[in-house]
């Protein structure tokens, strides 16, 4: 049985804006997966950290994987593009966070989901409203909801 996941992604290392792009063509490659939609590219300033700008995006996957595989090749898609963690909030050649699995909620050691950032982040909330302006939260509610509460956080399409 197939599951709708919803992936944020995120560079604000080199030519960000390819990166993105490159990773959302990978991202229609995920064994037992099909890339459904994708947002329109937003730049936006990093939150709590240093570097320039982040270029974000969301991807509407249909996927067969089981979560946690899911996340595994997400990593994997992360390595490939020279992904590094020296600390906290560093600045990324590339960022793929899974925000929404389904109606699920999961809370694991590796895996939390809803992703629990996404209701205070303007750079994941908006391009995921974009792909679905009535998008449930599972646990939290409809998403447009959270809209006024990260008005305030500078984001631009591209």
């Amino acid at each position: 049985m197939s599951v709708t996941a919803y992936v944020g992604l995120g560079a604000n290392l080199g030519d960000a804006a390819a990166s993105v792009r490159a990773a959302l063509a990978r991202l229609a490659r995920l064994p037992d997966t099909r890339l459904l939609a994708e947002s329109s590219l937003f730049a936006s300033a990093p939150i709590d950290a240093d570097g320039d700008d982040y270029v974000n995006a969301v991807a509407q996957l249909d996927t067969r994987l089981d979560a946690a595989r899911l996340l595994a090749e997400l990593q994997a898609i992360e390595q490939e593009f020279g992904r590094q963690r020296p600390y906290r909030n560093a600045p990324r050649t590339l960022d793929l966070d899974l925000l929404l699995y389904g109606t699920e909620r999961i809370s694991s050691d590796t895996l939390t989901v809803p992703h629990p950032r996404l209701t205070g982040r303007a750079f994941a909330l908006l391009p995921l409203l974009q792909l679905d302006p009535f998008i449930i939260i599972p646990g939290a509610g409809p998403a447009h909801q959270f809209a006024p509460g990260v008005a305030g956080q500078a984001i631009r399409k591209l």
